[in-house]
């Protein structure tokens, strides 16, 4: 069975055409508040989306707590991780959560091989 990408039960076009109203009762009360207070970071945001889509430039941004929004559905916006930006498309079921649960800040640990003159043993006992 092929899985629906679907916020809430909407299809991604209705998804994407959701008024504000509409959206803010469907999200989380945390993230509800977030967006009701419309902190400058997340305003300065909206503009370079704005500018995004009359000029086609590519959106950058630091802004990781920003709740993912209906008009946002499509784009992709390059995300910094710290040492990075990564891409990430939006998709309709981001929708309610923020940029920085999609980009992680740390990389898996793979451990190597025991070092020089050691054994396989060796490489899991203490240094002294």
């Amino acid at each position: 069975m092929v899985e629906k990408i679907a916020f809430e039960g909407l299809l991604p076009e209705e998804a994407k055409n959701l008024t504000n109203d509409q959206y803010l009762k469907l999200i989380k009360s945390r993230q509800r508040r977030t967006l009701k207070r419309n902190s400058l970071q997340i305003k300065e945001l909206n503009k370079i989306i704005e500018k995004h889509r009359k000029t086609g430039k590519p959106i950058r941004t630091h802004t990781r707590e920003a709740v993912i929004m209906p008009s946002w559905v499509g784009l992709e916006i390059q995300v910094h991780n710290g040492k990075v930006f990564q891409p990430l498309k939006i998709e309709a079921n981001m929708l309610g959560h923020r940029l920085g649960e999609f980009v992680y800040t740390t990389k898996r640990v793979v451990q190597s091989a025991p070092g020089v003159r050691a054994t396989r043993g060796s490489k899991a006992l203490a240094q002294k």
